[in-house]
């Protein structure tokens, strides 16, 4: 551990408030129509999108139609990208003259990219043209992020609204979303990662004197929606570690600001879309406590290195008077382990998943705080609408747990949380502990998914519970180790993150809908506070005791008892 190493992960979370406050304005005067200049310049395309679309983009729907919209949609796109890489060797842009890919590999990278998830069982630079890349990759990673960002929208204005049936218009929501926020912002990206050496171009790979194949494609332009949408599919098979796709500590920095961004924002614009900003200021303000706690933590457990290594004869712990020492396996020297560690807890905090080290190679520790934070059912800032809308699930719990402890009707914003608005909670509180522990189980005792695992015992059993606790949770980093790319885990896995994605969704929406049909209660002397910090911190109670009693047990048997051994077997 060092100095520069706490600055560097304190300089993101100074810059990180100061960027999110401008564009949580921003998003307010976009979603109440005003897109200013950019609604001049791209007015012209919405407009003919809402005409191609007629009647779909006209007036208010209720919650069962923007359901069935949302749905319709994302359906949709499954096939549309499914049947992409089925037709991929007829297709044009494919210098390469890539084959067709299997079907179950198609039916599980269709469905992890509509889903925001971008879990990927291949080698993108080998398995994939770079039409497929863009036209079907690069576009749900724009209209998965925006359709999160839709359904943000309609549970706000739930909170938000009273006596009304309608949560907006699902069309109209994913059009702006999509035109005056993700795509500015990613082309200003691009243009930055352009600038510092991130590969864009179409030609053919070139090959070195040795007959060695150098992949190339646009790797920009779907780099920047990539974490600005917290998708996380690289190009690349090595991800941000990849130096095309990362290649300097300033773009690796950019990267992990642009993958937070939104998500920081998303909470902050909640708080003025139901005229509190102190709401909004405190649920930011409990994501980041908990994320730097995160960063923190994997930070001092791979600074400390690997005790077998370290107490070796003759092995230097610190191999270069630069560079500090600690478990610099797996980790790109170029960014360093405090870098490595603020990048692994902010992927997997947001469901970006995407990687510039290799988790597998963290210390038992190091490795178990991306996976508890994404078993917060990536509340922690979470995925870009995702995210809020499933810590606002949980204060809706928090808000009901307080009510209970002092005798009082829970209500939050006004709004009376009652049998219904408990039920839905709980469907999206338990389900996403179901889709991580039921296949973890099963993946364990069949000879079949054992065979995949690139690793034995406790290690074995982390990379089991990280690969499908990554999928619940839509966010599709992966431990490493695990060989997924077989019928099993393909078909298995697309089916985890369908009811990853959906099965929240949709119970997020019926209770918008139910809370938007209440009246306001006037607040009074006895309302429970929920901008303060003392509910910030039951809050963040709330999420660490849910997470912590569901998946305890499950953590017992693979990181927790690994660092056991590991300090045993230390001399």
């Amino acid at each position: 551990m060092s100095i520069n190493g706490f600055a560097q992960i304190a300089l993101f979370f100074l810059i990180l408030p100061l960027l999110a406050a401008p564009l949580a304005a921003w998003m307010q005067r976009l979603y109440a129509g005003d897109a200013g200049w950019l609604g001049w310049l791209l007015g012209p395309l919405e407009r003919g999108i809402y005409h191609v679309l007629g009647p779909l983009a006209d007036g208010e729907q209720d919650w069962r139609q923007y359901a069935v919209s949302v749905l319709a949609f994302s359906l949709f796109g499954v096939a549309a990208v499914f049947a992409l890489q089925l037709m991929q060797a007829w297709l044009p842009l494919n210098p390469q003259g890539m084959s067709a890919v299997a079907s179950d590999l198609a039916l599980n990278t269709a469905v992890s990219f509509v889903t925001n998830t971008n879990w990927q069982n291949y080698a993108g630079e080998s398995t994939l043209s770079p039409l497929v890349q863009m036209l079907g990759l690069g576009v749900q990673n724009f209209l998965s992020a925006a359709t999160g960002l839709a359904v943000m929208l309609a549970l706000i204005r739930g909170f938000s609204r009273e006596r009304s049936t309608g949560l907006g218009n699902f069309w109209v929501d994913l059009t702006r979303s999509t035109l005056y926020l993700l795509l500015p912002l990613a082309l200003l990206l691009a243009l930055l990662l352009v600038a510092q050496g991130v590969v864009q171009t179409f030609a053919a790979y070139p090959t070195t004197s040795d007959g060695q194949s150098i992949a190339l494609g646009p790797v920009a332009s779907q780099l920047a929606i990539k974490h600005l949408g917290t998708n996380g599919g690289g190009f690349f098979n090595a991800n941000a570690a990849h130096p095309f796709e990362n290649p300097t500590p300033l773009t690796d920095f950019l990267l992990v600001l642009a993958q937070t961004l939104i998500p920081a924002a998303a909470a902050l614009l909640f708080g003025r879309l139901v005229g509190d900003r102190r709401q909004g200021r405190m649920l930011l303000a409990a994501m980041l406590l908990v994320l730097a706690a995160a960063a923190v933590a994997t930070y001092c457990a791979e600074a400390a290195g690997n005790p077998r290594i370290t107490t070796l004869a003759g092995v230097d712990s610190q191999p270069r008077e630069a560079m500090p020492g600690g478990n610099l396996e797996g980790k790109e020297l170029r960014f360093g382990i405090a870098r490595s560690a603020l990048f692994a807890t902010a992927t997997t905090a947001t469901s970006t998943g995407a990687v510039d080290s290799q988790h597998d190679a963290y210390t038992p520790l190091g490795g178990l705080v991306p996976m508890v934070l994404m078993q917060f059912s990536e509340t922690i800032l979470g995925g870009v609408g995702s995210g809020l809308y499933g810590m606002l699930v949980f204060v809706v719990l928090a808000v009901f747990v307080a009510g209970l402890m002092v005798g009082r009707t829970p209500e939050y914003l006004g709004k009376k949380i009652e049998p219904f608005e408990m039920k839905m909670t709980a469907i999206v509180v338990l389900l996403m502990p179901a889709l991580v522990l039921l296949p973890t189980a099963l993946a364990a005792v069949l000879p079949t998914a054992l065979t995949a695992l690139g690793n034995p015992a406790a290690h074995g059993f982390s990379e089991l519970l990280y690969a499908f606790t990554s999928m619940a949770n839509n966010n599709g980093s992966a431990f490493g180790g695990l060989s997924g790319n077989t019928p099993f885990y393909n078909l298995l896995g697309a089916a985890v993150m369908l009811l990853g994605r959906f099965g929240t969704l949709l119970p997020v929406l019926a209770l918008a809908g139910h809370l938007a049909a209440k009246p306001r209660l006037a607040l009074g002397a006895g309302t429970l506070p929920t901008h303060t910090p003392l509910f910030a911190g039951f809050l963040i109670g709330v999420v660490i005791v849910v997470g912590a009693l569901t998946f305890f047990p499950a953590l017992a048997l693979g990181p927790l008892v690994e660092q056991l051994q590991l300090w045993q077997a230390t001399p």
